[in-house]
């Protein structure tokens, strides 16, 4: 064994046991709630940094070579004097977990199964509004975690920040209740041509939505509505609305507003890819819950199936896909 490197980082190492515990890999990524690719990508860099094959693969069992027979006590050695050290020295501060706004289901769920995870670590909720602000006060160290479209966020702050899909999230519209489409179960798109549609345009905390909305509605004849003062509160929502009756870009579980009706839409099922996203090199025992409790509750609730007549702009499905 030729160690290439000086150091094999604990990560690696974690997906080797896991493979040597389990001896299959579908079974050792689901266990560290990781998908089977990023497993596997780990293992054979593993592989690289100590030149050596660690594993025998064939199509109906994994078995361990020698040399990956001679790595197990080294690296549950290593394993238990990192968490010996982080134990002794790391005391958790609360975690900042930004979840956009007020509401908004797909945070709070992640949230709420996190701290089922780990009762002991504090996960404190704050509501930034978007996640192209909620981006920049991660990078400044104001806040630790948020969810929403990575895509949205500039390449160079998409850089220094990483990333976990967590749902692709079904498009819908707020309609006032008298809405000539309100009688409707779902909205096809093509019943917005000549519509003006709010889609949070001026806001700065926001622009990744804007920028979705104008990509979806382009060629259909709808328009984005103009810049206007952001409208705080359900009351004062039901007062602008009424007056305006401007229909209004959002996702399917968007909660109930006053004196209107929230339509999914379809023909084709537009969706808003969610990640998790915190800062490159940032570990907490917190976000290791919340990548955890993401990867479940995408399981459970079938966050990750792509709609078969779905529509999402193509760096967002690239984005989204490269996580495997």
């Amino acid at each position: 064994m030729s160690l290439a490197s000086d150091a094999v980082a604990p990560r690696l190492l974690r997906a080797f046991l896991a493979v040597v515990d389990e001896l299959h890999f579908t079974r050792a990524a689901a266990r560290l709630y990781v998908a089977q690719q990023a497993l596997s990508r780990d293992v054979r860099r593993l592989e690289r940094e100590l030149g050596v094959e660690l594993f025998v693969r064939t199509t109906r069992q994994v078995a361990l070579t020698p040399d990956g027979e001679r790595l197990v006590p080294y690296a549950r050695r290593v394993l238990e004097a990192q968490d010996a050290l982080v134990g002794a020295f790391k005391q958790a501060r609360p975690l900042l977990v930004d979840l956009n706004s007020p509401g908004l289901a797909t945070g709070v769920r992640v949230l709420r199964r996190a701290r089922e995870l780990v009762p002991d670590v504090e996960l404190l909720a704050r509501y930034e509004s978007g996640l192209t602000h909620a981006a920049a006060e991660i990078l400044a160290g104001r806040l630790d975690v948020s969810f929403g479209r990575f895509a949205g966020l500039d390449p160079a702050v998409r850089a220094r920040l990483e990333q976990q899909p967590v749902r692709y999230e079904p498009m819908a519209v707020i309609l006032p209740e008298d809405h000539r489409l309100a009688a409707l179960d779902a909205v096809p798109l093509a019943e917005l041509r000549g519509e003006t549609v709010y889609a949070g345009a001026g806001n700065p905390r926001t622009p990744e939505w804007t920028e979705l909305a104008r990509e979806l509605f382009v060629g259909r004849g709808i328009e984005v509505a103009p810049a206007a003062p952001l409208v705080v509160g359900e009351e004062e929502f039901a007062r602008v609305m009424a007056k305006t009756r401007t229909p209004v870009l959002a996702v399917v579980d968007f909660p109930p507003m006053p004196r209107s009706v929230l339509r999914p839409l379809v023909d084709p099922v537009p969706v808003s890819p969610v990640s998790l996203v915190w800062r490159k090199g940032f570990t907490h025992p917190g976000l290791d819950a919340l990548r955890r409790a993401a990867t479940e509750r995408a399981s459970a609730e079938v966050w990750l199936s792509y709609p078969q007549d779905g529509w999402i702009p193509a760096t967002d499905a690239l984005i989204m896909m490269s996580f495997t």
